[in-house]
């Protein structure tokens, strides 16, 4: 039981004590289990106990990991089960996992030495005899994620091997997946003139603007209240995407709803395509592809697979995207160049290009592609890629990304460790720098310095970060209100619409009282931007433009948009 006691005890603290790995030098941090007869001690201190008792009882009840089984001995290593029961039920990151295996740590019980290479010994469990207790424990754990399940076992060794030959590297790719996309959780996308609400259970509303049919009722009439897509009943949407007259929505099963127009390159606003679509509509094209996010884009629609392939709609001529296509293009194509053979965990797209949070064995990493202009590519220069281009300042910057947000002049990422960059065209301080110039490569965000990053957004001109306590931040454009700050010019008037070149507390909400999760904000040049603030319990917060209900909330005496955010009337979880 000590040797069990200790394992689970690896998590947290005490595994910073085992060897770093390769893969990754952070350990998870992890929530250590509690067990009322333990006593909150590092794995040392358990060490020195046990080898420092000299009771009857522990010379009667010795424990060896090798060795014959004789009788009050506990082999360990004829019964992995348990350890491997710690190591699952524990949800040990693939760090973790992989710190076990590096680590020369040593283990000293009365009588018997035990090391950690004993992680890499085969566990000789189905359905690989072969592979190591670390190995099979997170195996186990990426079977319990939903896009795993339904692969077959070709899928899922093509999976092994493009993520780099390991169970532990494939489960770090679907976790990173999971954090930075809300997939399988509840989520608000303030898009162009409408809004997308999804429930954690799945459930889809819409309401705002719908002259394109982009709300999925079947109608072309505006909605100012949230209002339910009844044809989906019965399918769970775990992702969704809105774009100018467009919205894309995405099961649990990988497949692909569209409705709006028909056109996946099309950005002008007012521009119709050939028809409209009205309600969902499976999108036939992606229907042998498992899709797990899309982004819309100005020209061009981009999708993600399960496996961490990048399929680009439209916008190819030229050879923009890495291959030949007409604008009204309605086949994907892969994206070629460098992110062939590299899994993607993160698409995000702005006003003409692309950006892509890929997953190494060697890191996290992002790409992009497309229009340069304003430097938002990230590349130190202006010029356009027609082919994904790996970001190099990353590196310089000792930064590993985790989450990636695509404005339509700027972008902005950030680290494990907290901290944000931003880069592109800085018009009305929206890189937070402190000023308007441009940057054309990632920059760190000094003034939020104090602040450990989990989330960001971007949109046109205006950035939100969010921290890990909850708190949000914005900074840029305060056009129609969309900060959420209330900045006193006078004693007399309150100026909703002042631009905030540094990142500022939208103290508003605060007032809600609750963690925020979450910020979606409209990313488009042709529309008045508004902005959603979802918290960890699924309410909905909604401030900024809402003149065609988008905000989802009634405004009186001809408003046209809400300076503070103001609950929406949806429960999403």
């Amino acid at each position: 039981m000590l040797i069990v006691i200790a394992l689970v005890r690896i998590s947290g603290t005490a595994i910073r004590l085992l060897q770093q790995c390769p893969m990754d030098a952070t350990a998870s941090g992890n929530p250590t289990v509690q067990f009322h007869t333990i006593t909150d001690q590092p794995i040392t201190a358990i060490v020195v106990a046990v080898s420092n008792s000299a009771s009857s009882t522990f010379q009667r009840n010795t424990r060896h990991c090798y060795g014959d089984s004789t009788p009050g001995e506990f082999p360990l290593a004829a019964n992995p089960s348990i350890v491997l029961h710690v190591l699952t039920a524990c949800n040990l990151d693939p760090q973790d996992l992989a710190k076990l295996e590096a680590s020369h740590f040593i283990f000293q019980f009365i009588g018997s030495i035990a090391t950690c290479s004993f992680f890499r010994q085969p566990a000789n469990f189905a359905p690989d005899y072969e592979l190591s207790i670390s190995e099979l424990a997170a195996l186990d754990m990426c079977q319990k994620r939903a896009i795993f399940k339904p692969m077959t076992i070709d899928e899922r060794q093509d999976l092994k091997q493009r993520c780099g030959g390991s169970w532990k590297l494939v489960l770090r790719f679907l976790l990173a997946g999971e954090a930075c996309c809300r997939r399988e959780k509840s989520q608000a996308i303030a898009g162009p003139g409408h809004s997308i609400a999804v429930t954690s259970a799945g459930v889809v509303y819409s309401f705002g603007s719908n002259s394109s049919g982009q709300l999925g009722h079947g109608t072309t009439e505006e909605e100012w209240r949230p209002r339910i897509i009844r044809s989906l009943q019965g399918i769970r949407i775990i992702q969704a995407a809105a774009g100018p007259g467009r919205t894309m929505l995405i099961s649990d099963a990988g497949l692909v709803y569209a409705f709006g127009k028909d056109s996946f390159g099309e950005a002008e606003y007012g521009v119709q395509g050939s028809k409209m679509v009205t309600s969902p509509q499976l999108v036939e094209s992606l229907k042998n592809i498992y899709v797990v996010q899309a982004a819309i884009g100005n020209f061009f629609t981009a999708v993600l697979s399960r496996e961490g392939r990048v399929y680009t709609f439209s916008w190819g001529n030229d050879g923009r995207l890495g291959h030949q296509t007409e604008p009204n293009d309605v086949e994907p194509h892969p994206l070629l160049g460098a992110l062939e053979n590299i899994p993607v965990v993160q698409i995000a797209s702005g006003y003409c290009y692309l950006l892509a949070l890929a997953c190494q064995p060697s890191g996290m990493s992002v790409y992009s592609v497309g229009c340069g202009l304003g430097g938002k590519l990230g590349h130190g220069s202006r010029t356009d890629e027609k082919q994904p281009r790996l970001i190099e300042q990353f590196q310089a910057l000792n930064l590993q990304p985790t989450v990636i947000s695509a404005g339509a002049w700027h972008a902005a990422v950030v680290g494990r460790d907290g901290r944000v960059c931003t880069w592109g065209w800085g018009r009305y301080g929206c890189l937070g720098h402190g000023n308007e110039e441009c940057e054309s490569a990632p920059k760190v965000v000094e003034a939020l310095g104090n602040v450990k990053a989990v989330h960001v957004a971007t949109g046109d001109y205006t950035t939100f970060v969010v921290s890990e306590d909850g708190d949000v931040y914005s900074f840029g454009c305060g056009e129609s209100a969309s900060l959420g700050h209330n900045a006193v010019v006078d004693e007399e008037q309150v100026n909703r619409h002042a631009n905030v070149l540094s990142p500022e507390l939208v103290t508003s909400l605060k007032e809600v009282k609750e963690r925020v999760v979450q910020v979606s904000l409209t990313n488009s040049i042709y529309w008045n931007a508004h902005t959603f603030a979802l918290t960890e319990s699924g309410k909905l917060y909604a401030f900024g433009a809402g003149d065609k209900g988008q905000l989802g909330v009634e405004l009186v005496n001809n408003q046209t948009e809400r300076g503070n955010p103001e609950r929406v009337d949806v429960d999403l979880s």
